[in-house]
């Protein structure tokens, strides 16, 4: 079995995965067979872990997304449902304090918009909330971008329909985190992770 086989199996059983971190299992831990503190980027097997990064990326199962800890978190295809309920949500956590560059991005993206290089800060804000689904893209001049989407328009792509409840579906996340070994807090509609 190659790193990305590894990976893919661990991520089908647990349903979540770190891309990297210290004390939960991770992609880069899992390729490295260690628990960096510091970037991948220099490791060994960094190279390796690109590739396995990547391939993950294009993979029809996973989803890349600010799920746990702020962290860029992989989903499994089987929690896309409780993530899509939970995300459309539009909850206090979510739009709370939320930023006005934020809120008029957030306006394009509901109007059917998928604006690309949006300001970090305010991407970052909009995909730590689980408002607008962000992947990168490669313009035409060669850099690279971030794309925002709307999670409507992300489910009808995948075609993935959203779980039935919103409790039944933060249960489901929060069984997929504790069975990975991240704490509750570290969801964003925790007090704690939605401060």
């Amino acid at each position: 079995m190659d790193a990305t086989e590894r990976v893919l199996a661990r991520l089908a059983d647990a349903g979540l995965l770190l891309q990297q971190d210290a004390v939960v299992p991770s992609v880069v831990g899992l390729v490295t067979g260690e628990s960096l503190k510091t970037s991948w980027w220099g490791h060994p097997k960094g190279r390796l872990v690109f590739r396995v990064l990547s391939e993950l990326a294009d993979h029809r199962d996973v989803l890349f997304t600010k799920l746990l800890a702020g962290k860029s978190t992989l989903v499994h295809r089987r929690l896309w449902p409780s993530l899509l309920v939970v995300a459309t949500a539009r909850e206090a956590w979510q739009t709370r304090r939320l930023s006005p560059a934020a809120r008029r991005v957030l306006r394009r993206i509901d109007g059917g918009a998928a604006p690309h290089g949006v300001p970090g800060p305010v991407a970052r804000e909009l995909e730590a909330r689980l408002l607008a689904v962000a992947r990168e893209v490669h313009t035409a001049s060669g850099r690279h971008e971030l794309a925002l989407e709307a999670w409507n328009a992300w489910s009808r792509r995948v075609r993935c329909r959203r779980a039935p409840l919103l409790a039944a579906a933060r249960r489901a996340l929060e069984q997929a985190a504790r069975k990975l070994g991240a704490p509750l807090a570290a969801l964003p509609w925790t007090e704690a992770g939605a401060s």
